[in-house]
């Protein structure tokens, strides 16, 4: 029969379908099982308003078979089959597609599932084969026909005897080139593989001849490679079960089998939604964070299936960035997808199910916070930097969703407390909600700047993290209250020590010499109301405290942030006696305990001292008299 040319502008559509379309040319298969799949789920429709036919599932499956030594690959099905009329416009036309056109004849609504959206992932087996043969016999037809091609040059039909219904599609896998290994899709393990990855919950059942090492019959060590035929998919997806079917081991063992970590889930989440967009998910919040999680490697995203077929291996659009470390998939048979079934052609349907996932994580964890504590503070040792991080980002768009998910631990309560149990401890009399920052609580906890605010019986939250104190700038306040360092300059407390005022005034000169002295490293230095037996401390005023110029100058751009210091001097220690005879006496020796109170107050917030050679010998002069 003479050969027939495609249609249409067919010829540049093959040729991106081979080079352009599909990022990975494995998924060849997935295309072709999925419009396997239709064909038998266009008998299954069928069956539903003509009487004349029984659909027996069991009759119904999809074989594939390969052949090493003819270099091919069949994929066959026991579908409604194509007629004439069929081969020639469905694989004749590229982009038009049989299911669609199925689909709005019977007129199906929802509830009813063609996979098939457009005709081009047939063309997907021209990735890895130099010539497509389809044998189909039609529903209702005697006669077969074989469709054949070898690329862009065109096609035959011809009459062929075909004994049953349905479909087999031979490719003849190319010879392997320097660059492309086309021998891995004529191994068993590898078919298997991709069939696992794409295809594991078509609904129907993959069968596939399979070599198994048995023991041979009557012997106790002899070893026989035999042949059987096996189902390779799985058919059933477990989000589709009913959650009353299923265990906690169930949903453990989905989670090891997806190779979503290595660690045990710490909660998951199974939804069926039917509403606006229909979709099923399972989401599981891990134990324990990726070894890479906070670096540039780790992706996020979740699976993203359409009716039970793979599209996406990370959908990183289904999860805002601070939820980046749940785990989990979601199929969907409302998707509206690309000619390559790879990307979605838009995002409203996304969009509806990325909002309520976020909905459901947010309760999830709120749920797990409010009744299983310490599983909560498990995985909040793992990802609450990632929550805080969640705040900062974003100029705080997210902070109202985060703010009652976030730790931080209580100087009273000794323990990691929420913001909400914190304001519902305060006094009456209190304004701030206090922080503290450091390396370490045992460091904060020595910290001079903390003595004023814990005498007064204020709770102080204590911020280890480099992130905390940039997430609190962001945040502002929570239930309308503040948040106030214990290092600013204003603590907001009233009733002002009227002897440290006065003691200020009258010893104006010597603070103003001590600024001079030391010039531009501070701003000013002042009697201190807030240090009881510490000798002095550094403050900090406007935005930029010190423990934010220490991060951001750890930074590889090298910013040289500074803030804006404040030396506070206790006018209450013994040290302000030997400060104001020097400066009455010996400004030599003024000069020399300026500069040891304050590299000692650098050293107590963990900066670094300008000349450490020079420290020494100021020590070594104050011990020789």
């Amino acid at each position: 029969m003479a050969k027939q040319e495609f249609k249409a502008e067919s010829k540049k559509l093959l040729d991106m379908v081979i080079n352009s379309i599909y990022s990975k040319r494995e998924v060849f298969l997935r295309e072709l099982i999925s419009n396997a799949s239709d064909a038998i789920d266009k008998i299954y429709y069928r069956a539903l308003t003509d009487d004349n036919i029984t659909f027996n599932q069991s009759d119904y499956y999809i074989k594939i078979d390969v052949n090493k030594d003819n270099r091919t690959l069949k994929v066959i099905d026991t579908g409604i089959g194509m007629t004439k009329e069929d081969l020639e416009s469905n694989l004749g036309t590229i982009a038009r597609s049989g299911s669609f056109d199925f689909k709005n004849e019977n007129e199906l609504k929802d509830g009813y599932d063609i996979i098939g959206q457009f005709g081009v992932g047939f063309y997907a087996a021209f990735m890895v084969a130099d010539k497509v043969t389809v044998i189909s016999k039609a529903l209702d037809s005697d006669q077969a026909y074989v469709w054949e091609s070898a690329g862009a040059d065109g096609f035959t039909i011809e009459p062929t005897d075909k004994k049953d219904v349905g479909t087999e599609i031979i490719l003849s896998v190319k010879e392997n080139t320097e660059d492309e290994n086309y021998d891995e899709y004529l191994e068993e393990y590898r078919i298997k593989q991709i069939v696992k990855k794409y295809s594991d919950f078509i609904r129907y059942p993959i069968k596939m001849d399979v070599t198994e090492s048995k023991l041979k019959e009557g012997t106790e060590d002899e070893y026989e490679d035999v042949i059987e035929e096996q189902t390779i998919n799985s058919m059933v997806p477990i989000w589709k079960k009913n959650k009353s079917e299923l265990t906690d081991e169930d949903y453990e063992n989905f989670y090891t089998e997806k190779r979503y970590g290595f660690d045990k889930p710490l909660k998951h989440i199974h939804l069926n939604i039917d509403g606006t967009v229909r979709y099923h998910a399972i989401l599981y919040i891990p134990e324990n964070a990726p070894f890479n999680y906070y670096s540039k490697e780790y992706e996020k995203g979740l699976e993203l299936y359409s009716n039970g077929v793979l599209i996406m291996e990370k959908c990183a659009d289904l999860l805002p960035d601070y939820f980046s470390f749940v785990k989990g998939m979601v199929d969907s048979e409302d998707l509206s997808l690309n000619i390559s079934r790879e990307m979605l052609q838009h995002d409203r349907q996304l969009k509806v199910i990325a909002k309520n996932i976020n909905k459901k994580i947010k309760n999830q964890l709120l749920s797990i916070l409010r009744d299983e504590r310490e599983k909560y503070e498990k995985f909040y040792e793992s990802f609450g930097q990632q929550l805080k991080f969640g705040v900062y980002s974003d100029y705080g768009m997210n902070k109202d969703v985060l703010q009652d998910l976030l730790l931080f631990y209580s100087s009273k309560e000794k323990k990691l407390v929420t913001l909400k149990e914190y304001v519902s401890r305060m006094p009456e009399d209190q304004k701030y909600i206090y922080y503290a920052t450091g390396d370490s609580i045992e460091r904060i906890e020595k910290l001079p700047q903390t003595e004023m605010v814990a005498e007064k019986g204020y709770e102080i939250l204590y911020f280890t993290d480099e992130i905390d104190e940039f997430a609190i700038k962001m945040l502002m306040n929570y239930d309308e209250k503040e948040f106030r360092s214990v290092s600013s300059g204003d603590l907001g407390m009233e009733e002002d020590n009227k002897e440290t005022k006065e003691l200020e005034e009258e010893n104006k000169d010597l603070f103003d010499a001590m600024k001079e002295i030391l010039s531009d490293k501070v701003k000013e230095v002042k009697a201190s109301k807030r240090l009881k037996s510490h000798p002095v401390c550094l403050t900090a005023q406007g935005d930029i405290s010190i423990e934010m110029e220490k991060v951001i100058n750890a930074m590889p751009d090298n910013q040289q942030i500074k803030a804006d210091k404040v030396l506070e001097i206790n006018v209450n220690h013994d040290v302000f006696e030997s400060l104001k005879e020097a400066y009455d006496h010996d400004k030599d020796k003024l000069n020399l305990y300026t500069n040891l109170l304050y590299n000692q107050a650098l050293l107590i917030e963990g900066l670094p001292i300008q000349d450490p050679v020079d420290f020494t010998n100021d020590i070594c002069k104050v011990m020789v008299k």
